[in-house]
């Protein structure tokens, strides 16, 4: 293998793992900030890389954990209202009970995703996978 190939291989992971981060930095900030538009971007980046590549797999994660954080938060905080009550102070407590802490669950492991892309890791092992 020559030194240009050796670069270009080099050059190569370098992009895929700045994809990888970038997916999950747009995972991160679809919890927070920016939620339509970062899972947009997810879905539009989604083609577009190789599958078996740390992108590829960063990128489907991210869209995977956003997804099951919309059912999460949306469904079941919707579904407690429904059954409690709408003018029940003790729906209110364990709908933002509930959100707060679910919420927060989602966000870490966004961050966990996101220092698994920066060190060029998967976050799960195919042994270990719940998403």
């Amino acid at each position: 293998m020559t030194l240009t190939e050796t670069n270009d291989l080099d050059k190569s992971a370098n992009k895929n793992n700045k994809v990888a981060a970038h997916a999950a930095m747009a995972s991160l900030l679809n919890l927070t900030f920016l939620p339509v538009l970062s899972f947009i971007w997810l879905m539009v980046k989604r083609s577009q890389h190789p599958p078996g590549s740390l992108a590829h797999y960063h990128i489907h994660f991210a869209i995977k954990l956003n997804l099951i954080a919309a059912f999460f938060l949306g469904a079941v905080t919707l579904l407690m209202i429904v059954l409690g009550g709408f003018n029940s102070a003790w729906t209110w407590v364990y709908v933002i009970s509930y959100f707060t802490l679910i919420h927060s669950v989602f966000i870490v492991l966004a961050v966990w995703s996101m220092t698994c892309a920066w060190s060029n890791k998967k976050v799960f092992n195919k042994k270990q996978s719940v998403l």
